[in-house]
């Protein structure tokens, strides 16, 4: 190690030390992670996780101890990159989800909106592209794949237990492992989106649909879905 990166080193690992997380509150501090954040998700996007605090905290028009200030490490920091991406992605999705299984006794129809509506947030190249990150990186720091785990489509998980189990006790559904069918319902209507973005290839519209379409009535006829 030259000099000059072990000074570098030496310099980033003070700031480390003497900017550890604290809990920042007030308008302010709110201001401060609203310009950090969308700085450091266009950074990591375009540069991966080598993008340097630097670079983010120029980007953010904040200093680079401002930013350990509130996040303390890199990965601290990409782990709430991902969650607010995710919440911008989902949140919309997710109360759509609930309110179309409480209002609706057509699960066929709240199922297959719910689908397109999954798919379509979750193929957005941006949020591919930090996908492809937190996989690359998920041996080194597992807690960014529970991060994206617990921020992702498994946040409809609740929702869709308590209708499926609703309709189960009305005779409606025969499901015998909810948990077990929930993931089911991913691996047909999202999960090729998400394999097939791993080698850099998308799915068409029409293959999209598809998948819903087919997806949906598989799932709906193999539980014995009862109108």
């Amino acid at each position: 190690m030259n000099s000059t990166v072990q000074f570098r080193y030496l310099l980033d690992s003070w700031i480390v030390a003497k900017s550890a997380p604290r809990e920042l509150t007030g308008d302010r501090a709110a201001r401060k992670r609203e310009a950090i954040i969308p700085a450091a998700r266009a950074a990591f996007v375009r540069d991966g996780f080598d993008a340097s605090v630097d670079s983010i905290a120029a980007e953010a028009g904040v200093s680079k101890v401002t930013v350990y200030n509130h996040y303390g490490t890199k990965e601290t920091l990409f782990t709430a990159v991902i969650g607010d991406a995710l919440e911008g992605a989902l949140a919309e999705v997710i109360a759509g989800t609930a309110q179309r299984l409480a209002e609706s006794d057509d699960l066929r129809a709240a199922l297959k909106w719910t689908a397109r509506a999954w798919v379509t947030s979750m193929t957005q190249p941006d949020m591919l592209a930090l996908r492809q990150l937190v996989t690359s990186e998920v041996r080194r720091f597992p807690e960014l794949g529970t991060a994206w785990r617990e921020h992702g489509p498994d946040r409809a998980r609740p929702t869709l237990a308590a209708a499926f189990e609703r309709l189960i006790a009305a005779g409606r559904l025969t499901m015998p492992d909810v948990d077990t069918a929930i993931l089911q319902l991913y691996a047909l209507v999202l999960y090729p989106h998400l394999v097939h973005s791993t080698y850099g290839a998308t799915l068409d519209e029409h293959t999209t649909g598809k998948l819903i379409e087919t997806g949906v009535e598989m799932f709906l006829q193999y539980y014995a879905y009862r109108d």
